[in-house]
């Protein structure tokens, strides 16, 4: 076994040597432990307020029977959307702004969420469709709008400018043509249509729990699997090629997994912003760490979305705003921070 100050090198019986980084580890660790901590708290707090330590007997199968209905049928469902969503767009946007060697290349910015939102808008305004032909939708269209970014930015291969270019420009053709469904749309469609368009964990139960699950146990492995390929990726095409990486494969594999986070996300839960921007550049602060940091981001990304969904039910109470509404704000704040010290430093 090799060590040094930052890195811990392990080699296995098998001869396989693993290089761990301990700080980044770390932070892992903290991130799910706070998440679950989040988790617990959110499970208790409503109408009829749960402590922790009942929560956890009740997750156990030791609480009483109104405890056991509250938290296993009404809000454990909410938690788990919260957690995977918040995960897989944490895990999008760090895929994206490593593809695209770009901090603004996440899902937000390219448009994703709004062509998964006119997906969805397309099943609730022209066909009143139910909550299952609107997930369908959704995902139509965060896939077809995914699609159309990659066919526009191919010129023999996709380079991260070119994408973020392609993306913005998508992104705002779709969100006029949102803007365009909302004027057809009747006053009871188009009230539904913005609140999913906020973004909103409200509702949520097992049946947007499980197709969720199964993609991220899909997705996620393969991901992490194909994480050495994508930090060669950041080092360039023509370097990627010398180190042996099948650099378009690699790419396309990837933006695919990201698209199919990000739509999956967006399907159970509506477009909610700035996770996918904000939480891998928190992550990377917080493991000082170069490359894509795909787990930290992962965690960041359920820690967030948990946490703001607990705000919104704590601080607003019974006039409970979206999540969507929430992380919005937050989100915002941190981007106004971060191009304020950006410009202090000189570098913008």
């Amino acid at each position: 076994m090799k060590t040094n100050r930052a890195n811990r090198a392990v080699r296995t019986p098998g001869g396989l040597s693993v290089r761990l980084d301990v700080r980044t580890l770390t932070v892992v660790l903290l991130l799910l432990l706070a998440a679950l901590a989040a988790s617990v708290v959110l499970i208790g707090t409503g109408d009829f307020p749960i402590p922790a330590g009942d929560v956890l007997k009740t997750l156990v199968g030791n609480g009483d029977a109104g405890q056991e209905f509250i938290v296993n049928e009404l809000r454990l469902p909410r938690v788990l959307v919260a957690l995977l969503v918040g995960a897989s767009l944490g895990l999008g946007g760090a895929l994206f702004q490593s593809i695209s060697r770009n901090p603004l290349g996440s899902p937000d910015v390219l448009g994703l969420g709004q062509g998964a939102t006119a997906g969805a808008l397309v099943m609730i305004v022209l066909f009143s469709g139910s909550a299952n032909a609107v997930t369908f939708g959704a995902l139509v269209g965060g896939l077809g709008t995914g699609l159309a970014i990659y066919v526009l930015a191919w010129k023999q291969g996709v380079h991260g400018y070119r994408l973020v270019l392609v993306g913005i420009g998508v992104s705002a053709v779709v969100t006029a043509v949102n803007g365009y469904l909302l004027t057809k749309a009747d006053i009871v469609d188009a009230a539904r249509a913005v609140v999913w368009m906020t973004g909103s964990l409200s509702g949520r139960d097992w049946d947007q729990v499980w197709p969720l699950l199964a993609l991220c146990a899909v997705l996620v492995p393969l991901v992490l699997a194909n994480a050495r390929g994508l930090r060669m990726l950041e080092m360039g095409d023509d370097v990627s090629y010398a180190l042996g990486v099948r650099v378009e494969r690699v790419r396309l594999l990837l933006m695919v997994a990201a698209v199919l986070l990000t739509a999956a996300a967006t399907a159970a839960a509506g477009p909610v912003s700035f996770v996918a921007l904000t939480a891998p550049q928190l992550a990377r602060r917080l493991t000082r760490s170069p490359g894509p940091n795909l787990l930290p981001s992962l965690c960041m990304g359920a820690a967030l979305l948990v946490t703001a969904d607990w705000i919104s039910q704590r601080v607003f109470g019974a006039d409970q705003l979206p999540v969507g509404v929430v992380t919005g704000v937050l989100g915002g704040v941190y981007l106004l921070w971060l191009l304020v010290t950006e410009r202090r430093a000189g570098r913008i």
